[in-house]
């Protein structure tokens, strides 16, 4: 783990390795990722039996076994213990609540000369989603990438989640039930964005992909872009901190290790003014790591992508925050809504001593599919937007093409396009 102080002479050094923590090696990988879709293109099922065959260690025996049935989620939904399931009911009706807001309108505007202008906001046909299922299965990704489909009103839901040995997770099949997803495929890794980028044949080809994977994954929606829309490149997971001496160094300990536990590439990055809160964490960070049932990711995760930094002030604190853009943002401070209109990059931002990262994982509502890497500075929040598309809406009266139309024509005329020139001036009347 990388403890430093601003002030210190190679600091700069220090901090441009942190800033490199979004660079996988996606070239490495690209030719693999290359194969596996122009295998999956070339030969559809056939392909995507073998895949799993070498990836996940198990056959299937035919294209029906590739499907998870309705029957086995409703049963796994059934047989889940009673707290569980009320509570997958909150986090679900809190999701929904939260993305029913963003839900983009159509409008139009009437000008007095007869012109209407205007965009019209559609859902996308069909929507594919990626949920992540080797190290850990996380039926809490299923509900944040399927909620913003449905309330963007997206009407074909494919869902696609690698099961190793032919073992979908139990709670991941329940939640599929709750959301009413009917086709869900044992399917992972590019394999699986390249059936939904192209489609096989009982894989429909989708028109936007969504969802966190390994860099697999990630490189495979990067080079299926275009051909269908992506919510973004995402890595590994992250957490920043910004704290000042009012935060209790433990709570901020297993913070950073709650992200730390995801798996070693993860990067966990406190940022604080106090050199006393620093030394208390490094102690704490220890203490909790003894406790962890995923100690030995969360540690390599945190000795190899982790940092501690002292800063003179915290203005230097958030500047150096804003140059990470991090993933989540944990700002735990005793005045933290202060200190909000200055910080500009983050995924999401929990603001003060009791909005621990993971209440965003679960429950508060807003969507934990997010930018990680530093693309936060570029990528939003996965969201409603993102499974709808916009058309714009354009009417022209006679008098309002009379009143525009000879400058129209005349940039038409300036850029050698006569026949655009010429489809203008046959509709002006003197």
């Amino acid at each position: 783990m990388i403890f430093t102080d601003s002030k210190s002479s190679n600091f700069r050094a220090e901090f441009e390795e942190l800033l490199q923590r979004g660079k996988m090696d996606i070239a490495h990988v690209s030719a693999i990722v290359g194969n596996i879709i122009s295998e999956i293109r070339t030969d559809k099922n056939k392909a995507l039996k073998e895949h799993i065959a070498k990836f996940d260690n198990w056959t299937p025996i035919d294209d029906n076994d590739l499907k998870i049935s309705t029957e086995s989620m409703r049963t796994a939904y059934e047989n889940i213990d009673e707290k569980l399931k009320k509570a997958l009911h909150l986090s679900y009706d809190r999701i929904k609540a939260y993305h029913e807001k963003q839900k983009p309108k159509s409008w139009f505007d009437t000008e007095e000369n007869g012109t209407i202008l205007g965009q019209k906001v559609t859902a996308v046909d069909i929507a594919g989603l990626y949920i992540p299922g080797g190290k850990a299965a996380y039926p809490s990704s299923l509900l944040m990438n399927v909620i913003p489909a449905q309330v963007a009103g997206v009407e074909n839901i494919v869902v696609c989640t690698p099961t190793p040995d032919n073992e979908p997770n139990e709670l991941l099949l329940a939640a599929c039930h709750l959301c009413g997803v009917d086709q869900v495929y044992k399917v992972g890794g590019a394999s699986a964005i390249a059936a939904m980028a192209y489609g096989t044949e009982n894989i429909p080809k989708v028109d936007v992909i969504t969802g966190p994977g390994n860099i697999f994954v990630a490189t495979a929606k990067k080079m299926v872009f275009g051909d269908v829309n992506i919510d973004m490149i995402a890595g590994p997971s992250e957490i920043g901190i910004l704290a000042d001496d009012s935060a209790n160094a433990s709570h901020l300990a297993i913070d950073l290790l709650s992200q730390a536990e995801h798996d070693e590439m993860a990067s966990s990055i406190l940022i604080t003014p106090s050199q006393k809160l620093a030394d208390e964490v490094k102690i704490e960070l220890e203490a909790w790591l003894l406790k962890l049932p995923r100690q030995e990711i969360a540690r390599k995760s945190i000795e190899d992508r982790g940092a501690i930094i002292v800063t003179s002030d915290m203005d230097e604190a958030i500047d150096l925050m804003n140059e990470i853009a991090p993933e989540h943002l944990e700002v735990a401070t005793a005045s933290p809504f202060e200190f909000l209109p200055f910080i500009k990059h983050a995924g999401a931002i929990f603001l003060g001593h009791n909005t621990p990262e993971a209440i965003g994982d679960y429950m508060a509502g807003p969507n934990h599919t997010l930018p990680t890497g530093g693309t936060a500075k570029f990528f939003s929040p996965l969201g409603v937007e993102n499974f709808m598309k916009k058309t714009s809406i354009i009417s022209f009266s006679q008098k309002a093409i009379n009143e525009v139309g000879e400058e129209c024509a005349l940039i038409a005329n300036t850029e050698g396009l006569t026949a655009h020139e010429q489809s203008v001036r046959v509709r002006l009347k003197k």
